[in-house]
C-alpha cells in the first residue's frame, strides 16, 4: 500500500502579488468569459450583415467615425495609469498605487464623456431595428462593465487612501488591473465592428 504524501505548505505566504495568485487567475478567467460573450455579439453582427443586403437598414445612418476614434486615445492611455498602480502594489508604493488608479479613473471619465456625447448623433435606438439592437446591446454591456470597474477602482483609492493598504488590498489593485486590461482591449475589436463594420463590409 503506498504511504500518503503530505506537501508542506506553511511557508508560502497568504497573499501574493503576482499573477499567479489564484485571485489573479480566477479573475482572468472571467474575463475569458465574459470575453467570449463580446465575441459572439460581434459573430452575430457580422453574420446578420451578410444576410441583409443594406447595412445598416435603409434610413439609418451608419456611426460617426471620428469622436468614438478620439475616445480611443484616453482608453488606452488609461490602461497606462492601470499599469503603474499594478507595480505600485507589486512595490508596496501607496503613492504610485492611488496616482495609477486615479489617472486610470480620469481617462476613463473622459472616455465615457465623448461616449455619451457620440451617443447623441446616433439615429437609431435599439427598438429601430436588429442592427440598432446589436450596436446599442454591444455599447450598453461594454460601458455598464466600465463603470462597475471604475466604481470598484474609486472604492480601493478610497481605501488605499485612508492608510489601508496590507496585502489584501494591494491584490485587490493587481486583480482590478486584469479587469481594466480587458476592457480597453475588448474595446478595439467591438469598435471595429460598430464603426467600421458598415464601411468594411459594404454600407450599401
Amino acid at each position: 500500500m503506498t504511504p500518503a504524501r503530505t506537501l508542506d505548505v506553511s511557508g508560502l505566504p497568504d497573499y501574493e502579488i503576482s499573477s499567479r495568485a489564484p485571485l489573479w487567475l480566477g479573475q482572468l478567467l472571467m474575463a475569458c468569459i465574459e470575453g467570449s460573450l463580446f465575441c459572439a455579439l460581434i459573430a452575430m453582427y457580422f453574420y446578420l450583415r451578410l444576410s441583409i443586403d443594406i447595412w445598416p437598414p435603409s434610413g439609418i445612418e451608419p456611426p460617426r467615425l471620428t469622436m468614438p476614434s478620439l475616445a480611443l486615445i484616453p482608453l488606452i492611455l488609461s490602461a497606462a495609469g492601470s499599469y503603474v498602480a499594478s507595480e505600485g502594489a507589486k512595490q508596496n508604493n501607496t503613492r504610485k498605487m492611488v496616482v495609477g488608479l486615479a489617472a486610470n479613473v480620469l481617462l476613463a471619465l473622459f472616455f465615457l464623456a465623448l461616449r455619451f456625447l457620440e451617443w447623441r448623433t446616433f439615429n437609431f435606438t435599439w427598438q429601430t431595428d436588429i442592427h440598432g439592437t446589436l450596436v446599442w446591446t454591444i455599447l450598453f454591456l461594454h460601458t455598464f462593465d466600465v463603470i462597475a470597474d471604475l466604481l470598484m477602482t474609486v472604492i480601493l483609492i478610497s481605501i488605499i487612501a485612508f492608510g489601508k493598504h496590507g496585502p489584501q488590498q494591494r491584490l485587490g489593485v493587481h486583480v482590478d488591473s486584469v479587469v481594466w486590461y480587458f476592457l480597453v482591449l475588448i474595446w478595439i475589436p467591438l469598435y471595429v465592428t460598430i464603426y467600421w463594420g458598415p464601411h468594411l463590409v459594404g454600407s450599401r
